[in-house]
């Protein structure tokens, strides 16, 4: 699988010659990436650590001199984890000039800016999100470096049976990020003769939980899926156990691990999150290098040592 960093490193040889349109911010002697996330509103915290992430693994390469002789600038403009802004962001950014779209945070921003940037013919590099309406049909210009959550959502199903838990519902936000996740689930259920125990959703950027708390509990589940991000997913396990739930809660990757723990603190009790990279607290040689001895030693922070913060790297 191509990494991130090959596609950076192949994009510096590339040459100013060889980009259509005028750069924003862009020489001989920089790569200027835009990047539309969340760094406000109820999902402030995945746009926020993965910008962390990236700029720990950026500066550390700019700091040895960059891609052959080239530093890496990310511009970041704030989306607050909707469609509409985000589109808005990607047209300036794509106007502006920047090389590469980099490190997107969700699935409907994405899918918002994944046709503006295949129409400019720039390349989407590693959102962070797994739908598969952005992976099939393939296009060329978008750049994939994580699991899909059809991969997420398999292994909390094959986990899940495994254990003896045949009864599972699914809690999922209103919108294309939430419907991949309970295609996920339902798809993984379907060959074992399953399906969802109850169903109930979440707008995003709310935590108006009540109604699905109520649809979900009624089919009687053993294990709850949960696909949205962490404010949401934190005020549907508050009142699902409020309401008597005490079983497993299940979330894919993009929920954000430390983020939905910092909102739980004790209720954090039998909640799972699966991964789609290593352990950011792993002791390896690359975790330390990267995330403990920052080019910025100010950059080296709990927040540092986060998944979402892992994924931007």
């Amino acid at each position: 699988m191509i990494t991130r960093r090959q596609i950076l490193r192949r994009a510096a040889g590339l040459g100013a010659a060889s980009l259509a349109a005028p750069l924003w911010a862009q020489s001989a002697n920089r790569i200027v990436l835009g990047q539309s996330a969340a760094t406000s509103g109820p999902a402030a915290a995945l746009g926020a650590q993965f910008r962390l992430g990236a700029m720990l693994y950026f500066e550390r390469i700019n700091a040895k001199g960059g891609i052959n002789g080239r530093t890496i600038d990310l511009q970041t403009l704030d989306d607050g984890y909707e469609p509409e802004r985000c589109a808005e962001n990607t047209k300036k950014l794509i106007d502006g000039g920047a090389f590469g779209l980099f490190g997107y945070i969700g699935t409907p921003t994405s899918l918002a800016a994944l046709p503006l940037a295949t129409q400019a013919k720039v390349p989407f590099l590693a959102p962070f999100t797994g739908a598969e309406a952005l992976r099939a049909p393939f296009n060329r210009y978008a750049f994939h470096v994580r699991a899909s959550y059809f991969d997420e959502t398999a292994e909390i199903v094959k986990q899940s049976t495994a254990i003896g838990i045949k009864r599972i519902g699914v809690f999922h936000q209103n919108d294309s990020y939430g419907k991949a996740g309970l295609e996920g689930v339902t798809r993984a259920l379907k060959p074992l003769g399953l399906e969802p125990a109850g169903l109930g959703t979440v707008e995003r950027n709310t935590v108006d939980v009540d109604a699905a708390v109520k649809s979900i509990l009624a089919g009687k589940p053993d294990a709850i899926v949960q696909i949205s991000a962490y404010k949401s997913c934190a005020a549907f396990i508050r009142a699902a156990r409020k309401a008597g739930f005490g079983g497993t809660f299940y979330n894919v990757s993009f929920v954000g691990t430390k983020a939905l723990a910092d909102e739980l603190h004790q209720d954090a009790r039998g909640v799972v999150v699966s991964q789609s990279c290593p352990s950011p607290m792993r002791r390896c040689r690359s975790c330390r290098a990267i995330t403990c001895r920052p080019a910025r030693p100010s950059m080296a922070t709990s927040s540092s040592r986060t998944t979402a913060a892992w994924k931007g790297t």
